[in-house]
């Protein structure tokens, strides 16, 4: 890969007492079906996949970030049970609202003018928000049998997403590169002009 360009995603992520309640479902996973795979980020609900970026650029995709974030209030966030992209992929669902729908949508519409990203997968299917716990990693045979387990598993937790956050690939996993708060703890859309 180009040394000049760096992978990078923007997600948003849990509190902290989430995100390890998170892993140790995502450990789970590794000790009992040998999928490891989605141990190499921090659990997380991708908004703008994965792209490349030049490394002398990143102050201008962060500053982007950081105006983008600032018309922004909170967004109130539900995970409800398991959901799978079969054959390989094991998730937390997210329920889609209307504020993470739009939050999603204005932020791709956002990167693609200010910055030149897009994602031609993502503009192709709706988007399905999840927290992915088992990854393509996971073999066929323990796909359904992981799938068995977890497929009625019930699971009910509610928190505010705060902000967006830019992950880094360093080579080995992805790691927090920034975080940009949203503008306050409000309902969740874009704050409107009251001028």
């Amino acid at each position: 890969m180009d040394k000049s360009k760096q992978r990078f995603f923007i997600a948003l992520l849990p509190p902290q007492d989430i995100r390890e309640d998170v892993n140790e479902i995502k450990q789970y996973f590794g000790d009992r079906y040998a999928s490891r795979k989605a141990q190499n980020s921090p659990p997380h609900i991708t908004l703008q996949p994965p792209f490349d970026w030049q490394v002398d650029e990143v102050q201008q995709l962060e500053r982007c970030l950081k105006a983008f974030a600032d018309t922004y209030n909170s967004v109130p966030i539900t995970l409800r049970g398991f959901g799978a992209f079969v054959p390989r992929v094991i998730y937390i669902n997210v329920v889609k609202t209307a504020e993470l729908l739009a939050l999603q949508q204005d932020l791709m519409a956002e990167v693609e003018e200010s910055l030149g990203i897009v994602d031609r997968v993502s503009k192709s299917r709706p988007f399905a928000p999840h927290m992915t716990v088992a990854f393509r990693d996971l073999t066929k045979q323990n796909f359904r049998a992981a799938w068995q387990e977890f497929q009625q598993r019930q699971l009910e937790v509610e928190f505010t997403a705060s902000g967006l956050t830019l992950l880094i690939h360093n080579g080995q996993r992805w790691i927090i590169s920034a975080e940009f708060p949203f503008q306050s703890s409000g309902r969740g859309e874009r704050m409107q002009d009251q001028g």
